[in-house]
């Protein structure tokens, strides 16, 4: 089953003969449960098409399709609810709230939508963490490495479609950065999540279960990431 369609999608700035290509024809499909990576130089369009693929911006053509919903289609409001639900973010910032503790932060996008958190899933995810000792403390508590994984339990606590990461390790020394990207492969191993990482990293791309490559807005199926 295909989490993610993407379909000849474009986005190009400016017009004539100034007009840039950020994306060039792109299409691929992410199934159920994979890792994906994708990695190019700076200004290759990674996160041009991370950002559409959130719809946090519009693609100038094409079409995109996450867990079977034409995204573009729906109106602003209800694709603004889709997107909190259906899609998880985890970004090189933290975007922690510093008034909230660990366990608040994580389950702040329930209460976005006034849903109550499963307290089972809440406590395994804690756990799965290794948040479980941390969970009253506030951010300025905490490492760069603990902050970001409550980033990732907040990305994971509404069980969404698709998780999009991106350069989640960018804050991080190397030691934190090999915890975060082990757990994102445990996230999608133990629970199935679907996940597509942009990355400078190559050898966090090893990590996944394929690897894309960016270059001047193309994207190339490299195939079977080896680790």
């Amino acid at each position: 089953m295909n989490i993610l369609e993407v379909q000849d999608l474009c986005k190009i700035y400016g017009t004539g003969e100034t007009a840039v290509k950020a994306l060039n024809h792109i299409s691929f499909c992410v199934r159920k449960g994979e890792f994906i990576a994708i990695v190019g130089e700076s200004g290759s369009g990674k996160s041009t098409l991370l950002n559409i693929v959130g719809a946090l911006d519009n693609p100038s053509s094409g079409k995109i399709w996450i867990d079977g919903k034409d995204i573009f289609t729906m109106p602003e409001k209800k694709l603004t609810v889709f997107r909190r639900q259906h899609i998880g973010f985890i970004f090189q910032s933290f975007h922690l709230i510093p008034e909230l503790n660990v366990e608040q932060n994580i389950i702040f996008p329930l209460l976005l939508d006034y849903q109550k958190p499963n307290p089972q899933f809440v406590n395994e995810l804690l756990k799965v963490l290794g948040l479980e000792e941390r969970r009253t403390h506030l951010p300025s508590q905490l490492s760069g490495g603990q902050q970001q994984r409550v980033a990732i339990g907040r990305a994971l606590v509404t069980r969404p479609a698709l998780i999009l990461a991106d350069e989640p390790t960018g804050n991080l020394d190397s030691r934190n950065s090999q915890e975060v990207i082990a757990f994102l492969q445990s996230m999608s191993q133990k629970y199935q999540q679907t996940i597509l990482m942009i990355t400078h990293n190559e050898n966090h791309a090893g990590s996944a279960d394929r690897v894309f490559k960016m270059s001047d807005g193309i994207l190339n199926d490299l195939g079977v990431a080896s680790r």
